[in-house]
């Protein structure tokens, strides 16, 4: 299982980390042995001092596929999904200064939320799909997918260019606006359209 993170897909996240905005989908990978277990708390890394939330709309592979175009895209998944890419981000801030690679800041034990799927024939239009991030019942991250700047099937065929994808894979496809801070007793709900597909306890 492959977890392929998508990085500034949203023109109002990337403003509000004042990043430049991409030519290109930017690309990291996070280990799967960062996948946060069902029912289990998040715990702050003693490494970091700002872990940010980062919530995100999830595809799920079904198949093997490599090179493949946009529009055979849809045949590779069936199951869309909210998760969490749990940033360390002052790791992060540090780690961008000096040029290295991210993986310490994103891929720590942990750091990823997959929640439950749901069948993408349950969505009037994929491109189109509201999403929300509450942080102790109040929303601090909306977003819509048409917001994206590479869309689900434009994303799978250009991450099939360097990557083969595999049944079970999983793609982040970027978070919107809203990323901040959590502590100890934060307690986190995603939804996707009406449907809540997980809940997380910070510790």
């Amino acid at each position: 299982m492959k977890i392929i993170c998508i990085g500034r897909n949203y023109t109002a996240h990337i403003e509000e980390l004042a990043n430049e905005r991409p030519v290109e989908p930017v690309v990291f990978i996070k280990p799967d042995s960062s996948v946060l277990p069902k029912e289990q708390d998040f715990y702050i890394p003693e490494f970091s001092n700002d872990v940010h939330y980062e919530v995100e709309v999830l595809v799920k592979i079904k198949k093997v596929g490599k090179h493949i175009d946009s529009k055979f895209a849809p045949n590779y998944y069936d199951e869309l999904g909210l998760g969490i890419d749990f940033t360390a981000r002052d790791l992060q801030s540090k780690l961008k200064e000096k040029g290295l690679p991210w993986e310490k800041a994103k891929g720590f034990d942990g750091a990823t939320v997959i929640g439950e799927w749901v069948n993408k024939t349950e969505f009037n239009d994929i491109n189109n799909i509201n999403f929300q991030l509450t942080k102790n019942e109040e929303v601090v991250q909306k977003g819509n997918t048409s917001f994206m700047l590479w869309k689900i099937d434009e994303l799978i065929s250009y991450v099939s260019t360097f990557f083969t994808l595999k049944k079970g894979d999983v793609i982040f496809t970027g978070t919107p606006a809203g990323v901040g801070k959590i502590v100890p007793n934060d307690y986190l709900t995603g939804v996707l359209e009406d449907q809540q597909l997980f809940t997380v306890k910070i510790k």
